[in-house]
């Protein structure tokens, strides 16, 4: 895989970033910097090169948020970056052509065009024809067919940024881990999930099943889950992946009504749920059976919440942040509400990786590769 360290001359060139911008946004502020703290040393490479910087990314789902608030946040770091309001058209062109050398422009969110999405071919021209080069790093979307990140490359010379190159370089270590190994699957979706499950149980020695994600399998068990959150799996796949004698599950839960506030959760046995009642949270038993798992661990492996994160039902959460912290393993994690929570505890520098890849993150551990990894090397 080329990374933009191969690129022969740089100097006054038109570089096509694609950047790690979708952050949390409240109130029009950014509410952590982690991600564009990641793709800062990619753009201060360029720029010492004497490149003309344009970035590219997205924010959010709707198609309708704006880059403003991530513009405000981002001149934190890099003070004389420009903002365009648009993606593409004359107004975009010319800020591009009015970018001194070593400068640096973001256009605005790339999925205010429906062309993004869609990987339309038209739309990944407009925004390749900006310059001479391009640079993939955004990892958080490389599993993505989309415009900017498989389109893109079909017409200019594409590299990986640095961030990229780290991503691949720390998640491929997860492929081959040191034992006894642990992975520990949380958030929902199974559908999307139960690939990277079946992957690590292949190579991993434990691997749990919590979260939203450990309610399909305490109910494939035979447990009533009330009204709890739950895929529409095929209950015949849940219960081979609970055949595998690697695979652990929840052994108790923090339950309420659905509209229940923290401290009006209770925890209950699974054979007590009732009918009207929802799981919030992976309960304290296990989170001591976690503890024990982890505590002799050479790897761990970590993507996705234990409870309703957003909802404030964090305890089983932060007590498996606590645990890794000081464990001696070689630990990886990725996943937007994982990372929030250390970012919460303030451990950044306690664990040995941490991805900027939520999904993308399990992807590449089920496959070994990724769409936008894959344009790279087939591109120009």
């Amino acid at each position: 895989m080329r990374t933009v360290r191969d690129i022969s001359i740089l100097d006054s060139i038109p570089v096509l970033v694609r950047a790690a911008l979708n952050v949390p946004v409240a109130n029009g502020r950014v509410t952590n910097t982690f991600r564009l703290r990641k793709a800062i040393p990619t753009i201060e490479y360029l720029q010492k090169k004497h490149a003309r910087v344009i970035l590219i990314g997205h924010l959010g789902e709707l198609g309708t948020e704006t880059l403003q608030p991530v513009y405000e946040a981002m001149k934190e770091f890099i003070p004389k970056l420009q903002f365009c309001p648009v993606t593409t058209g004359e107004v975009a062109r010319d800020a591009v052509r009015k970018l001194p050398a070593g400068g640096v422009l973001m256009l605005e969110n790339l999925r205010r065009d429906k062309g993004e999405v869609a990987n339309n071919t038209i739309f990944a021209k407009a925004l390749a024809e900006f310059a001479d080069v391009f640079v993939e790093d955004s990892f958080d979307v490389c599993h993505r067919s989309h415009a900017s990140v498989v389109g893109i490359p079909l017409f200019l010379p594409s590299y990986a940024g640095l961030l990229v190159e780290e991503e691949v370089r720390e998640l491929t270590k997860a492929l081959t881990p040191s034992h006894p190994a642990v992975a520990v699957i949380g958030g929902a979706k199974f559908s999307t999930k139960e690939p990277v499950i079946t992957k690590l149980l292949e190579s991993y020695d434990r691997v749990f099943v919590g979260g939203a994600l450990g309610n399909d399998f305490t109910k494939a068990m035979g447990y009533d889950v009330g009204a709890s959150l739950v895929s529409s799996a095929d209950s015949k796949v849940i219960k081979s992946l609970l055949g595998n004698r690697k695979l652990a599950v929840p052994l108790d839960a923090v339950v309420g009504h659905a509209e229940a506030k923290k401290q009006e959760g209770h925890v209950v046995s699974l054979d007590s749920i009732q009918k009207d009642e929802v799981i919030h949270d992976d309960g304290p038993k296990t989170s001591a059976m976690l503890e024990k798992i982890v505590k002799d661990a050479k790897t761990v492996l970590w993507n996705g919440p234990l409870g309703n994160y957003e909802n404030g039902y964090t305890d089983a959460t932060f007590a498996l942040a606590r645990v890794i912290a000081k464990s001696s393993a070689h630990s990886i994690i990725g996943g937007g509400d994982t990372d929030a929570a250390i970012e919460e505890l303030g451990m950044r520098d306690k664990f040995s990786f941490i991805s900027t890849g939520g999904g993308a993150m399990l992807d590449f551990i089920a496959k070994g590769t990724l769409p936008g990894l894959q344009a790279l090397e087939l591109g120009t």
